[in-house]
């Protein structure tokens, strides 16, 4: 599987958006219930946008972003990591906030984990650190700058 696209998720794609984040060995949900099919569905019906990678009809990975600059969600199918899937993905949810005026970007993930390193690869800022979470942002005036 080398080649693969991105687009908008749509709600048909909730099923496999959870199932992808129930199946990551890292950042793993303390209490699965807590992530709902209406939370994905908000998501991709007005509070932010999400984005979903296929490779031959299998979904690999999804992202969403908040208007208010959170990335919410970040997640590859364990074995696609490392095929720049979760590059594409933040492109897309970066370039997404900076056309809608976002000027800051942020998220929070695991220390110690691929995605904290991931994000300090792809330029993110550790701001604060809380415990087992590293808080990160990222200026989107920088985007125009930098190629993912």
């Amino acid at each position: 599987m080398t080649n693969f696209t991105c687009r908008e998720a749509d709600c048909g794609d909730i099923a496999a958006m959870s199932e992808i984040r129930l199946s990551v060995s890292e950042n793993i949900l303390s209490d699965p219930s807590k992530v709902t099919a209406a939370d994905y569905a908000a998501y991709i019906n007005g509070i932010g946008k999400t984005w979903v990678v296929e490779s031959e009809g299998q979904m690999m990975a999804f992202g969403a972003a908040h208007r208010s600059g959170l990335i919410w969600a970040l997640f590859v199918r364990p074995g696609f990591e490392g095929r720049g899937v979760g590059r594409l993905i933040m492109r897309e949810c970066l370039s997404w906030l900076e056309q809608a005026g976002v000027v800051r970007a942020f998220l929070d993930t695991g220390a110690g984990t691929r995605a904290e390193r991931f994000y300090r690869a792809q330029g993110w800022r550790e701001i604060g650190r809380d415990g087992e979470r590293v808080d990160f942002e990222m200026s989107l005036a920088q985007l125009r700058f930098r190629e993912f």
